[in-house]
Protein backbone atom coordinates (compact mmCIF):
# COMPACT_ATOMS: atom_id res chain seq x y z
CA UNK A 1 0.00 0.00 0.00
CA UNK A 2 1.47 3.65 -0.97
CA UNK A 3 1.98 5.77 1.62
CA UNK A 4 0.23 9.18 1.52
CA UNK A 5 2.39 11.96 0.12
CA UNK A 6 1.93 15.46 1.80
CA UNK A 7 0.27 17.26 -1.26
CA UNK A 8 2.22 20.38 -3.49
CA UNK A 9 1.39 23.82 -2.28
CA UNK A 10 -0.14 24.58 -5.68
CA UNK A 11 -2.14 21.61 -5.12
CA UNK A 12 -3.74 23.05 -1.87
CA UNK A 13 -4.17 26.30 -2.77
CA UNK A 14 -6.20 24.98 -5.88
CA UNK A 15 -8.27 23.10 -3.66
CA UNK A 16 -8.94 26.16 -0.75
CA UNK A 17 -9.35 28.25 -3.92
CA UNK A 18 -12.80 26.09 -5.12
CA UNK A 19 -13.82 25.50 -1.54
CA UNK A 20 -14.11 29.12 -1.23
CA UNK A 21 -15.55 29.59 -4.70
CA UNK A 22 -18.20 27.27 -3.44
CA UNK A 23 -18.72 29.33 -0.16
CA UNK A 24 -19.22 32.66 -2.24
CA UNK A 25 -22.16 30.95 -4.10
CA UNK A 26 -23.91 29.49 -1.31
CA UNK A 27 -22.86 31.36 1.76
CA UNK A 28 -25.48 34.38 1.22
CA UNK A 29 -28.24 31.90 0.51
CA UNK A 30 -27.76 29.94 3.79
CA UNK A 31 -27.06 33.15 5.56
CA UNK A 32 -30.52 34.92 4.47
CA UNK A 33 -32.31 34.34 7.47
CA UNK A 34 -29.60 34.79 9.61
CA UNK A 35 -28.35 37.36 12.23
CA UNK A 36 -25.29 36.50 10.28
CA UNK A 37 -22.99 38.25 7.83
CA UNK A 38 -20.70 36.86 4.94
CA UNK A 39 -18.19 38.97 6.75
CA UNK A 40 -18.63 37.58 9.80
CA UNK A 41 -18.20 34.18 8.84
CA UNK A 42 -15.00 34.88 6.23
CA UNK A 43 -12.97 36.74 9.62
CA UNK A 44 -13.69 33.05 11.68
CA UNK A 45 -12.50 31.52 8.48
CA UNK A 46 -9.56 33.06 8.27
CA UNK A 47 -9.05 32.91 12.21
CA UNK A 48 -9.38 29.88 12.03
CA UNK A 49 -7.27 28.94 9.11
CA UNK A 50 -4.03 30.93 10.38
CA UNK A 51 -4.40 29.35 13.81
CA UNK A 52 -3.24 26.61 12.59
CA UNK A 53 0.60 25.22 13.29
CA UNK A 54 1.61 24.24 10.09
CA UNK A 55 0.19 27.46 8.57
CA UNK A 56 3.54 30.05 8.97
CA UNK A 57 2.20 32.95 7.26
CA UNK A 58 0.83 36.01 9.19
CA UNK A 59 -0.93 38.26 6.87
CA UNK A 60 -0.37 41.30 8.75
CA UNK A 61 -0.47 44.55 6.48
CA UNK A 62 2.43 46.01 8.17
CA UNK A 63 4.82 43.35 7.16
CA UNK A 64 3.34 43.32 3.58
CA UNK A 65 2.28 47.22 3.33
CA UNK A 66 2.38 47.34 -0.52
CA UNK A 67 0.03 43.83 -0.60
CA UNK A 68 -2.05 45.75 1.70
CA UNK A 69 -3.40 48.73 -0.32
CA UNK A 70 -3.47 46.98 -3.66
CA UNK A 71 -5.80 44.21 -2.38
CA UNK A 72 -7.86 46.73 -0.67
CA UNK A 73 -8.08 49.03 -3.68
CA UNK A 74 -8.84 46.48 -5.71
CA UNK A 75 -11.85 45.28 -3.82
CA UNK A 76 -12.81 49.01 -3.81
CA UNK A 77 -13.24 49.55 -7.44
CA UNK A 78 -15.10 46.57 -8.34
CA UNK A 79 -17.59 47.54 -5.38
CA UNK A 80 -18.05 50.84 -6.47
CA UNK A 81 -18.81 49.73 -10.16
CA UNK A 82 -21.21 47.41 -8.63
CA UNK A 83 -23.20 50.43 -6.56
CA UNK A 84 -23.31 52.84 -9.39
CA UNK A 85 -24.87 50.03 -12.22
CA UNK A 86 -27.65 48.94 -9.82
CA UNK A 87 -29.25 51.52 -8.97
CA UNK A 88 -32.46 52.61 -10.62
CA UNK A 89 -33.16 56.01 -9.25
CA UNK A 90 -32.83 58.52 -12.25
CA UNK A 91 -28.77 61.31 -10.86
CA UNK A 92 -31.28 64.59 -10.17
CA UNK A 93 -30.11 66.86 -7.16
CA UNK A 94 -33.60 66.95 -5.66
CA UNK A 95 -33.81 63.25 -5.85
CA UNK A 96 -30.39 62.38 -3.91
CA UNK A 97 -30.84 65.03 -1.56
CA UNK A 98 -30.81 62.11 0.99
CA UNK A 99 -26.97 61.17 -0.28
CA UNK A 100 -26.05 65.16 -0.20
CA UNK A 101 -27.25 65.13 3.47
CA UNK A 102 -25.13 62.53 4.28
CA UNK A 103 -22.09 63.36 2.02
CA UNK A 104 -21.81 67.08 2.85
CA UNK A 105 -22.93 67.17 6.88
CA UNK A 106 -22.29 63.42 8.01
CA UNK A 107 -18.95 62.63 6.96
CA UNK A 108 -17.23 65.78 7.57
CA UNK A 109 -18.97 65.94 10.98
CA UNK A 110 -18.08 62.10 11.74
CA UNK A 111 -14.40 63.29 10.52
CA UNK A 112 -14.33 66.27 12.83
CA UNK A 113 -15.30 64.10 15.73
CA UNK A 114 -13.07 61.28 15.19
CA UNK A 115 -10.55 63.56 14.75
CA UNK A 116 -11.23 65.44 18.18
CA UNK A 117 -11.40 61.35 19.56
CA UNK A 118 -8.32 60.67 18.63
CA UNK A 119 -6.00 64.06 19.13
CA UNK A 120 -8.02 64.67 23.45
CA UNK A 121 -8.68 61.45 24.03
CA UNK A 122 -6.40 58.79 22.67
CA UNK A 123 -3.23 61.85 22.80
CA UNK A 124 -2.96 61.23 19.03
CA UNK A 125 -0.79 63.42 16.46
CA UNK A 126 -3.28 66.18 15.40
CA UNK A 127 -2.36 64.68 11.54
CA UNK A 128 -2.50 61.43 12.92
CA UNK A 129 -5.80 61.26 14.03
CA UNK A 130 -7.08 63.54 11.11
CA UNK A 131 -5.58 60.26 9.34
CA UNK A 132 -7.59 58.53 11.50
CA UNK A 133 -10.65 60.40 11.26
CA UNK A 134 -10.30 60.50 7.40
CA UNK A 135 -10.26 56.37 7.34
CA UNK A 136 -13.12 55.69 9.50
CA UNK A 137 -15.33 57.82 8.68
CA UNK A 138 -16.84 57.21 5.06
CA UNK A 139 -19.38 53.72 4.96
CA UNK A 140 -17.68 51.05 3.45
CA UNK A 141 -19.13 50.06 -0.71
CA UNK A 142 -18.16 47.09 -0.03
CA UNK A 143 -19.04 45.12 3.41
CA UNK A 144 -22.47 47.54 2.91
CA UNK A 145 -23.81 45.09 0.63
CA UNK A 146 -26.16 43.86 3.17
CA UNK A 147 -27.90 47.45 3.67
CA UNK A 148 -27.60 48.37 -0.14
CA UNK A 149 -30.10 48.24 -2.68
CA UNK A 150 -30.66 45.00 -5.08
CA UNK A 151 -29.95 43.98 -8.56
CA UNK A 152 -31.09 46.42 -11.13
CA UNK A 153 -34.54 46.79 -11.90
CA UNK A 154 -35.63 44.58 -9.09
CA UNK A 155 -37.33 46.85 -6.91
CA UNK A 156 -35.61 47.01 -4.15
CA UNK A 157 -34.88 50.99 -3.75
CA UNK A 158 -36.63 52.30 -0.75
CA UNK A 159 -34.81 55.54 1.12
CA UNK A 160 -32.55 53.93 3.39
CA UNK A 161 -30.73 51.02 0.72
CA UNK A 162 -30.60 54.26 -1.90
CA UNK A 163 -29.49 56.36 0.58
CA UNK A 164 -26.49 54.18 1.87
CA UNK A 165 -25.95 53.19 -1.64
CA UNK A 166 -25.15 56.47 -2.98
CA UNK A 167 -23.61 57.84 -0.22
CA UNK A 168 -21.06 54.80 0.52
CA UNK A 169 -20.40 55.11 -3.55
CA UNK A 170 -19.51 58.98 -3.32
CA UNK A 171 -18.00 59.12 0.15
CA UNK A 172 -14.97 56.76 -0.71
CA UNK A 173 -14.19 59.36 -3.45
CA UNK A 174 -15.13 62.56 -1.35
CA UNK A 175 -13.19 61.29 1.63
CA UNK A 176 -10.04 61.70 -0.18
CA UNK A 177 -9.59 65.39 0.16
CA UNK A 178 -8.99 64.42 4.09
CA UNK A 179 -6.86 61.77 3.55
CA UNK A 180 -4.36 63.98 1.94
CA UNK A 181 -4.64 66.94 4.10
CA UNK A 182 -3.24 64.79 6.65
CA UNK A 183 -0.49 63.41 4.29
CA UNK A 184 0.10 67.60 3.45
CA UNK A 185 0.24 68.23 7.02
CA UNK A 186 2.61 65.43 8.12
CA UNK A 187 5.21 66.59 5.49
CA UNK A 188 4.72 69.95 5.73
CA UNK A 189 5.60 69.75 9.85
CA UNK A 190 8.41 67.42 8.75
CA UNK A 191 9.85 70.22 5.57
CA UNK A 192 8.25 73.41 6.40
CA UNK A 193 7.09 73.26 2.90
CA UNK A 194 3.90 75.41 2.25
CA UNK A 195 0.94 73.36 1.93
CA UNK A 196 -2.54 74.91 1.97
CA UNK A 197 -2.61 76.02 -1.94
CA UNK A 198 -1.45 72.36 -3.29
CA UNK A 199 -4.17 71.37 -1.31
CA UNK A 200 -6.71 73.64 -2.42
CA UNK A 201 -5.96 73.23 -5.89
CA UNK A 202 -4.98 70.64 -6.67
CA UNK A 203 -5.94 67.83 -3.85
CA UNK A 204 -9.61 69.23 -3.88
CA UNK A 205 -10.56 71.38 -6.70
CA UNK A 206 -8.29 69.33 -9.74
CA UNK A 207 -8.90 66.07 -8.44
CA UNK A 208 -12.38 66.06 -7.87
CA UNK A 209 -13.85 67.83 -10.59
CA UNK A 210 -11.64 65.72 -12.93
CA UNK A 211 -12.47 62.82 -11.65
CA UNK A 212 -16.21 63.55 -11.96
CA UNK A 213 -15.67 64.55 -15.43
CA UNK A 214 -13.24 61.68 -16.25
CA UNK A 215 -15.39 59.21 -14.74
CA UNK A 216 -18.79 61.02 -17.06
CA UNK A 217 -16.95 60.95 -20.24
CA UNK A 218 -15.53 57.15 -19.73
CA UNK A 219 -19.80 56.08 -18.24
CA UNK A 220 -20.72 57.77 -21.71
CA UNK A 221 -17.98 56.37 -23.97
CA UNK A 222 -18.97 52.76 -22.53
CA UNK A 223 -22.54 53.50 -22.70
CA UNK A 224 -22.42 54.31 -26.58
CA UNK A 225 -20.09 51.09 -27.25
CA UNK A 226 -22.24 49.19 -24.87
CA UNK A 227 -25.91 50.29 -26.22
CA UNK A 228 -25.87 52.88 -28.66
CA UNK A 229 -23.89 51.93 -31.87
CA UNK A 230 -25.29 50.20 -34.66
CA UNK A 231 -26.95 46.52 -33.66
CA UNK A 232 -24.43 43.93 -35.04
CA UNK A 233 -21.74 45.82 -33.00
CA UNK A 234 -22.64 46.89 -29.76
CA UNK A 235 -20.96 45.39 -26.79
CA UNK A 236 -24.63 44.59 -25.65
CA UNK A 237 -24.94 41.90 -27.82
CA UNK A 238 -21.98 40.17 -26.35
CA UNK A 239 -23.69 39.43 -22.77
CA UNK A 240 -20.92 39.34 -21.43
CA UNK A 241 -20.87 40.97 -17.86
CA UNK A 242 -17.37 41.45 -18.20
CA UNK A 243 -17.94 44.88 -19.50
CA UNK A 244 -18.19 46.71 -16.64
CA UNK A 245 -15.05 44.98 -15.27
CA UNK A 246 -13.23 46.67 -18.29
CA UNK A 247 -14.66 49.74 -16.99
CA UNK A 248 -13.86 50.09 -14.07
CA UNK A 249 -10.54 49.48 -15.01
CA UNK A 250 -10.23 51.75 -17.70
CA UNK A 251 -12.28 54.16 -15.67
CA UNK A 252 -9.76 53.40 -13.03
CA UNK A 253 -6.58 53.49 -14.72
CA UNK A 254 -7.01 56.62 -16.96
CA UNK A 255 -8.15 58.93 -13.97
CA UNK A 256 -5.01 57.62 -11.54
CA UNK A 257 -2.52 58.74 -14.45
CA UNK A 258 -3.50 61.69 -14.71
CA UNK A 259 -3.62 62.58 -10.96
CA UNK A 260 -7.26 62.31 -10.03
CA UNK A 261 -9.49 60.52 -7.61
CA UNK A 262 -10.14 57.14 -9.28
CA UNK A 263 -12.46 56.14 -6.73
CA UNK A 264 -14.93 59.07 -8.07
CA UNK A 265 -14.44 58.33 -11.09
CA UNK A 266 -15.17 54.60 -11.27
CA UNK A 267 -18.70 55.59 -9.38
CA UNK A 268 -19.76 57.86 -11.51
CA UNK A 269 -18.97 55.66 -14.95
CA UNK A 270 -21.19 53.79 -13.34
CA UNK A 271 -23.76 56.10 -13.03
CA UNK A 272 -22.90 57.28 -16.58
CA UNK A 273 -23.13 53.32 -17.92
CA UNK A 274 -26.59 53.03 -16.68
CA UNK A 275 -27.77 55.86 -17.44
CA UNK A 276 -27.24 55.16 -20.78
CA UNK A 277 -29.55 52.51 -21.43
CA UNK A 278 -31.08 52.42 -17.81
CA UNK A 279 -33.81 49.62 -18.44
CA UNK A 280 -31.73 47.19 -20.75
CA UNK A 281 -31.76 43.35 -19.41
CA UNK A 282 -27.46 43.60 -19.93
CA UNK A 283 -27.38 45.97 -16.90
CA UNK A 284 -28.38 42.70 -14.70
CA UNK A 285 -25.83 40.79 -16.50
CA UNK A 286 -22.93 44.01 -15.45
CA UNK A 287 -24.25 43.93 -12.15
CA UNK A 288 -24.48 40.04 -11.66
CA UNK A 289 -20.55 39.54 -13.00
CA UNK A 290 -19.49 42.17 -10.63
CA UNK A 291 -21.08 41.45 -7.66
CA UNK A 292 -19.51 37.55 -8.20
CA UNK A 293 -15.77 39.48 -8.44
CA UNK A 294 -16.40 41.66 -5.73
CA UNK A 295 -17.70 38.97 -3.44
CA UNK A 296 -14.84 37.00 -3.99
CA UNK A 297 -12.18 39.32 -3.44
CA UNK A 298 -13.68 40.51 -0.43
CA UNK A 299 -13.79 36.90 0.93
CA UNK A 300 -10.00 36.98 0.56
CA UNK A 301 -9.45 40.14 2.20
CA UNK A 302 -11.61 39.42 5.10
CA UNK A 303 -10.12 35.79 5.54
CA UNK A 304 -6.65 37.50 5.89
CA UNK A 305 -7.88 39.70 8.08
CA UNK A 306 -8.84 36.89 10.33
CA UNK A 307 -5.31 35.81 9.98
CA UNK A 308 -4.03 39.44 11.36
CA UNK A 309 -6.16 39.80 14.27
CA UNK A 310 -5.13 35.94 16.06
CA UNK A 311 -1.67 37.06 14.51
CA UNK A 312 -1.48 40.23 16.66
CA UNK A 313 -3.16 42.76 14.45
CA UNK A 314 -5.02 44.41 18.11
CA UNK A 315 -2.04 43.89 19.98
CA UNK A 316 -1.12 47.93 20.13
CA UNK A 317 -4.53 48.55 21.42
CA UNK A 318 -4.66 50.13 24.60
CA UNK A 319 -7.74 50.37 27.21
CA UNK A 320 -8.82 54.13 25.67
CA UNK A 321 -8.81 52.34 21.68
CA UNK A 322 -11.33 49.93 22.77
CA UNK A 323 -13.26 52.66 24.56
CA UNK A 324 -12.99 55.21 21.20
CA UNK A 325 -13.71 52.22 19.13
CA UNK A 326 -16.89 51.66 20.70
CA UNK A 327 -17.74 55.69 20.29
CA UNK A 328 -17.29 55.96 16.45
CA UNK A 329 -19.74 52.68 15.91
CA UNK A 330 -22.48 53.83 18.55
CA UNK A 331 -22.12 57.65 19.04
CA UNK A 332 -20.45 59.54 16.10
CA UNK A 333 -21.88 58.05 13.35
CA UNK A 334 -25.27 57.81 14.95
CA UNK A 335 -25.31 61.34 15.80
CA UNK A 336 -23.94 62.66 13.08
CA UNK A 337 -26.27 60.65 10.87
CA UNK A 338 -29.41 62.21 12.32
CA UNK A 339 -27.87 65.65 12.40
CA UNK A 340 -27.75 65.08 8.93
CA UNK A 341 -30.88 63.90 8.34
CA UNK A 342 -33.00 66.28 10.29
CA UNK A 343 -35.55 67.88 8.01
CA UNK A 344 -35.77 64.87 5.69
CA UNK A 345 -38.81 63.40 4.52
CA UNK A 346 -38.90 60.20 5.85
CA UNK A 347 -39.70 58.18 8.71
CA UNK A 348 -37.80 58.13 12.41
CA UNK A 349 -37.08 54.09 11.83
CA UNK A 350 -35.73 55.38 8.29
CA UNK A 351 -33.47 57.72 9.79
CA UNK A 352 -31.78 55.67 12.25
CA UNK A 353 -31.35 53.03 10.59
CA UNK A 354 -29.53 55.29 7.91
CA UNK A 355 -27.78 57.09 10.93
CA UNK A 356 -26.87 53.48 12.72
CA UNK A 357 -25.54 51.52 9.05
CA UNK A 358 -22.58 53.57 8.58
CA UNK A 359 -20.83 50.63 8.01
CA UNK A 360 -16.80 50.55 8.20
CA UNK A 361 -14.43 48.10 6.48
CA UNK A 362 -12.29 47.48 3.39
CA UNK A 363 -12.04 50.95 2.28
CA UNK A 364 -10.99 52.02 5.64
CA UNK A 365 -8.21 49.84 5.43
CA UNK A 366 -7.21 50.95 1.95
CA UNK A 367 -7.18 54.79 2.87
CA UNK A 368 -4.47 53.72 5.78
CA UNK A 369 -2.42 51.19 3.90
CA UNK A 370 -2.39 54.10 1.10
CA UNK A 371 -1.14 57.02 4.17
CA UNK A 372 1.44 54.81 5.17
CA UNK A 373 3.21 53.96 2.50
CA UNK A 374 3.22 57.47 1.35
CA UNK A 375 4.25 59.26 4.14
CA UNK A 376 5.76 58.72 7.69
CA UNK A 377 2.93 58.13 9.96
CA UNK A 378 3.04 58.34 13.54
CA UNK A 379 2.53 55.18 15.76
CA UNK A 380 1.11 53.57 12.43
CA UNK A 381 0.83 50.03 14.45
CA UNK A 382 -1.51 51.42 16.86
CA UNK A 383 -3.63 52.99 14.04
CA UNK A 384 -3.77 49.51 11.87
CA UNK A 385 -5.29 48.38 15.52
CA UNK A 386 -7.43 51.07 15.93
CA UNK A 387 -8.91 50.89 12.64
CA UNK A 388 -8.85 47.09 12.82
CA UNK A 389 -10.89 47.22 15.70
CA UNK A 390 -13.64 49.41 14.40
CA UNK A 391 -14.15 47.57 11.45
CA UNK A 392 -14.08 44.35 13.56
CA UNK A 393 -16.79 45.81 15.83
CA UNK A 394 -19.12 46.92 13.01
CA UNK A 395 -18.92 43.82 11.03
CA UNK A 396 -19.99 41.88 14.08
CA UNK A 397 -22.49 44.65 15.40
CA UNK A 398 -24.19 45.19 11.76
CA UNK A 399 -23.70 41.54 10.66
CA UNK A 400 -25.96 40.82 13.72
CA UNK A 401 -28.40 43.22 12.99
CA UNK A 402 -28.66 43.87 9.67
CA UNK A 403 -31.12 40.74 8.50
CA UNK A 404 -33.69 41.00 11.31
CA UNK A 405 -33.42 44.95 10.71
CA UNK A 406 -33.79 45.09 7.03
CA UNK A 407 -36.38 42.52 7.19
CA UNK A 408 -38.77 44.78 9.77
CA UNK A 409 -38.16 47.59 7.21
CA UNK A 410 -39.07 44.87 3.89
CA UNK A 411 -42.19 44.20 5.70
CA UNK A 412 -43.10 47.74 6.44
CA UNK A 413 -42.76 48.51 2.93
CA UNK A 414 -44.84 45.36 1.90
CA UNK A 415 -42.08 43.35 0.09
CA UNK A 416 -41.45 39.92 1.14
CA UNK A 417 -38.09 39.13 2.89
CA UNK A 418 -38.02 35.63 1.70
CA UNK A 419 -38.38 36.30 -1.20
CA UNK A 420 -34.71 35.44 -3.30
CA UNK A 421 -33.84 38.43 -5.56
CA UNK A 422 -34.76 37.73 -9.16
CA UNK A 423 -34.07 39.16 -12.68
CA UNK A 424 -35.87 41.04 -14.22
CA UNK A 425 -38.72 40.19 -16.25
CA UNK A 426 -36.84 40.04 -19.44
CA UNK A 427 -33.71 37.54 -18.15
CA UNK A 428 -36.58 35.00 -17.54
CA UNK A 429 -36.44 34.19 -21.01
CA UNK A 430 -35.98 36.26 -24.27
CA UNK A 431 -35.22 39.59 -23.79
CA UNK A 432 -37.32 42.06 -25.06
CA UNK A 433 -34.00 44.62 -25.06
CA UNK A 434 -31.83 41.75 -26.29
CA UNK A 435 -34.42 40.96 -29.15
CA UNK A 436 -34.42 44.40 -30.24
CA UNK A 437 -30.79 44.64 -30.36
Amino acid sequence: MLGLVAPEPYILWLTGAGLLIALVAWLPLALKRLPLSLPMICIAIGAGIFSLTDVALRPMPRVYPQVAERLTEFVVIIALMGAGLKLDRPFAWRRWGVTWRLLIIAMPLSIGAITLLGGVALGLAWTTALLLGASLAPTDPVLAADVQVGPPRTGEEDEVRFGLTSEAGFNDGFAFPFVNLAIALGLSAASGKPWLQEWVLHSVLWEVAAGVGLGWLIGRLFGWLTFKVPAETKLARTGDGLIAISATFVSYGVTEILNCYGFLAVFVTALALRRSHRDHDFNYKMHAITEQVERLAMMVVLILFGGAIVGGLLRPLRWEDWLAAAAIILVVRPIAGMVALKGLQASLREKLMLAFFGIRGVGSFYYLAYAINHSEVVEASRLWAIVGLVCLLSILLHGLTVTPLMRSLDRSHGRDPDELDAPPPGLQGPGRNQAQS
